[in-house]
């Protein structure tokens, strides 16, 4: 291998060799050990040992090789910072490299320590990761990062038990309550999925595909019984495949239950959701095509003529791949939109989005016939395209407004939220009556029924919308309560519609518990996030109802507790915590805190999700999920203000 120093090389060095290195390989390739002695107030030295590993060669960790650190320190807080470089031991040797020429590496047992100093309050234990590299000849490796938890003396644990043994929600006082987690039903998903297929359906990348396929099933055998058999495995196998695609997130969610929740609250993963649903618009407007590669699509097409079972799968895989352009972007915003319930309601979509898809091929192999009943492919499929994109530039601002919300940064408050959805509207009216054009677009020669009626539809919904920029009592849109920011999160010093009767304590848990025990009130925890929809509709539709709103003041105590907050907490509060699956969480953010109080205690990690205590911990009733019902909601609470009583007596 020849020699190149330019760090974008070593980069690609570095990557390529983590992908191709076995996982199992580089997590024990070196193992470490870690200590840490105290040298003064605020300040320890940390020494990670390892025994070494065959002929692995360490790089020496104070060196820069092309710009990049063979050893680099990272802490989870700013608090803690690296005082100099490292006091290495062991057999270190200078060695002429193939890759990066003279270098200093470290042969069997190795000792690195490095001074640490700590700002504020030194914690019980401090958490961090080592980045190492090593190699052997021209071989070159990034180990994964090792994280540590080690602890050090004199430091403090303010931490509390994330799992209390008292609070078990199978054993309340009062068995009222959810039993489990009460979102859409799978059912009314699969609807959802369903609608979003025969959506999919209108578009250039599949409608003009039913006549040419049913026709080629049909005609391809002389036996019909047999043509309309392929037809029917041909619709069958879009169904499943559609199915399988969500495999990986089963597979995911056992690995880590939480998963979901982050795909929703996570600020980098909204803000790529954002980018992608900006490109898939783009890609509506016809500025360009988005695809699966095409050689995934020519090896699928190759194989489709096998002339069997096996040929008619890879045929509906081809359909599958092919018209991704048009179908990602709206399976896309189904799955995002109950990514956070867990697994099987996106196989629930996934599944209602395939039968729309494969149905139609069955039923008109069935009743040839029915071809004739098919309008004419054209303009109009532009026109659904181009719709399709306005729309999802509208969600689009939802992602942008997820991030936003869990920052709290205040760019895009209620108002502004609003008057993007009133501007794509009018462009989606702009573009209906023929006053806006696409490149690709068809002039509009005269106003169809079907044209007349979507004008109608889209004028009434921007309308509708208009008020909710005004500071006035119209602003309250419940019709789309949850998805804009909140009332309060307003661009108004004084919002009218900002009525809660109550803040609750936000994060403030103990203080809860205190102020149930001296103000003899059960406590009321709120687990809830920045960016949940249902989380709002409860606290815009059913927390202001007169009846709610006075329980809730009046004779509890409410604790929110937001599971997306990305507040670091304090250093004395950051641990490791096993959880009831014997796995090691770190517990960094106040999001990582509340969340795993949740799992652990509750047993769901979605939102919003209620649960009634006393100040001793006790679960009073069963936990309550999202609930529209207003007289089912006060229900509950005094069914919990019952078993507090009760509890008393």
């Amino acid at each position: 291998m020849k020699r190149r120093s330019n760090s974008f090389f070593i980069f690609l060095l570095i990557m390529v060799s983590t992908l191709t290195l076995p996982a199992q390989e580089t997590d024990t390739v070196f193992t470490w050990k870690t200590s840490s002695t105290k040298l003064a107030e605020g300040k320890y030295e940390l020494i990670f040992s390892t025994p070494g590993s065959g002929n692995w060669e360490l790089f020496e960790p104070n060196q820069e090789l092309s710009d990049i650190r063979m050893g680099v320190l990272t802490f989870p807080d700013s608090s803690v910072n690296q005082v100099g470089g490292f006091s290495v031991s062991g057999d270190i040797r200078q060695v002429n490299s193939p890759v990066f020429g003279n270098v200093s590496i470290i042969r069997g047992a190795a000792s690195w320590k490095a001074v640490i100093s700590i700002a504020g309050t030194v914690p019980a234990s401090l958490q961090g990761a080592l980045q190492f590299y090593y190699g052997k000849g021209d071989e070159f490796y990034a180990g994964n990062p090792y994280t540590f938890k080690t602890p050090l003396e004199g430091g403090i644990n303010t931490a509390f038990d994330l799992r209390v043994k008292s609070i078990d929600i199978n054993k309340p006082v009062n068995d009222c309550g959810d039993d489990g987690t009460k979102n859409k039903s799978l059912f009314t998903i699969f609807l959802l999925g369903l609608v979003g297929g025969l959506i999919a359906l209108l578009t250039p990348c599949v409608f003009p595909m039913i006549p040419v396929t049913v026709t080629f099933f049909t005609k391809k055998s002389q036996d019909k019984k047999k043509g309309v058999f392929n037809a029917v495995m041909y619709g069958l196998f879009i169904f499943l495949i559609y199915i399988l695609i969500t495999l990986p997130f089963h597979i995911a969610g056992n690995t880590n239950p939480e998963i979901f929740n982050n795909i929703s609250t996570n600020i980098w993963l909204n803000l790529v959701f954002f980018a992608v649903f900006v490109l898939f618009a783009l890609s509506f407007f016809g500025l360009f095509e988005i695809g699966l590669p095409a050689g995934l699509a020519n090896k699928a097409d190759a194989k489709s003529g096998l002339g069997n079972i096996a040929g008619i799968f890879f045929m509906a895989a081809t359909l599958a791949i092919v018209s991704f352009s048009c179908t990602g972007p709206i399976l896309g915003t189904l799955l995002v939109g109950v990514a956070e319930q867990g697994a099987w309601p996106l196989t629930a979509g996934a599944a209602g989005f395939g039968l729309a898809l494969g149905l139609p091929f069955a039923l008109f192999a069935m009743f040839p016939n029915w071809l004739h009943s098919l309008p004419k492919s054209g303009g109009w499929m532009t026109d659904v395209k181009v719709v399709l994109g306005f729309i999802e530039l509208a969600l689009a601002v939802k992602f942008l407004s997820n991030a936003d919300l869990v920052e709290q940064w205040g760019f895009i408050k209620r108002e502004i939220f609003i008057g993007a959805w009133v501007l794509i509207g009018l462009f989606i009216l702009l573009y209906l009556t023929g006053k806006l054009k696409m490149s690709h677009s068809t002039p509009v020669k005269k106003y169809s029924f079907t044209r007349i009626f979507f004008i109608i539809l889209f004028t009434l919904m921007t309308a509708y919308l208009i008020p909710g920029i005004t500071n006035t009592k119209w602003a309250n849109l419940k019709l789309i309560s949850g998805f804009p920011p909140p009332m309060c999160y307003s661009l108004y010093n004084e919002p009218v519609n900002c009525k809660r009767g109550f803040k609750p304590l936000e994060n403030d848990y103990l203080r809860a518990l205190e102020r149930g025990r001296n103000e003899n009130k059960p406590v009321l925890i709120d687990f809830t996030g920045w960016a949940c929809v249902n989380c709002r509709k409860m606290e815009e539709s059913v927390w202001t109802d007169p009846v709610v709103d006075s329980l809730m003041k009046k004779e509890f105590v409410v604790v929110s507790l937001y599971v997306d907050e990305r507040k670091n907490l304090p250093l004395t509060e950051q641990t490791v915590f096993v959880t009831a699956s014997g796995k090691n969480k770190p517990i960094i953010t106040v999001g990582d805190k509340w969340a795993t109080f949740q799992t652990e205690n509750f047993g769901a990690t979605s939102q919003p999700q209620y649960a009634i205590i006393n100040s001793q911990q006790r679960a009073l009733t069963r936990t309550k999920f999202y609930t529209p019902d207003a007289e089912e909601f006060a229900a509950w609470l005094t069914c919990g203000l019952e078993a507090f009583k009760k509890g008393k007596e």
